[in-house]
């Protein structure tokens, strides 16, 4: 086998533990509310991977792990684009924490992950689930679909964003976590 077929099977291998490691910190999420948006470290693997593999492996790695967490973990979906975007776009977005792969910016790239998949977020919110909209949120009135997206979406992927950036920063300071990132 070639160094390039090798480097592309030992890839997909890491591809494919990242996605189980992400199914199953899935398992560890605090649920917020009934309609999805949840608080954990599911991110954690898929932004490590992407640093180290890039922007392009990490987004199909996404993409694969949103659509898996859809169908097995009972995810809910008001409509098939819901689905799409939710899980699948959104977590394929994480993938672009890629951009920085191995300079050493372990926050701006769970920075750049998070605020892609907020950004999907967002725009489902707007576009699809503002039907969904209460007259009150977290004790606020809700008058515009932009705003109830920007309180719901963010209430949950901040937080996380948060927790994932920290935790990598907190690694990063180890060199065999900053060896692995670097590849």
């Amino acid at each position: 086998m070639s160094t390039n077929g090798r480097d592309r099977l030992l890839t997909v291998c890491e591809g494919a533990i990242t996605i189980a490691l992400c199914w199953a910190l899935s398992f560890l999420e605090l649920d917020l509310w009934f309609q999805g948006g949840s608080i954990g470290v599911t991110m954690l693997p898929l932004l490590l991977f992407a640093m180290r593999r890039g922007a392009g492996w990490g987004c199909v790695t996404g993409f694969i792990f949103g659509t898996i967490k859809f169908y097995m973990a009972g995810g809910w979906a008001l409509s098939w684009q819901s689905m799409l975007l939710d899980y699948t776009v959104a977590y394929a977005a994480v993938g672009l924490a890629g951009l920085y792969r191995a300079k050493g910016r372990s926050l701006i790239a769970p920075a750049i992950g998070g605020l892609a998949r907020f950004i999907v977020h967002y725009i489902s919110g707007i576009t699809i689930y503002a039907e969904l909209m209460p007259e009150s949120f977290w004790g606020i009135p809700m008058a515009s679909p932009y705003f109830y997206s920007a309180l719901y979406n963010g209430g949950y992927v901040v937080p996380s964003v948060v927790l994932c950036g920290a935790l990598i920063w907190s690694m990063s300071r180890s060199k065999p976590i900053r060896d692995f990132i670097k590849g």
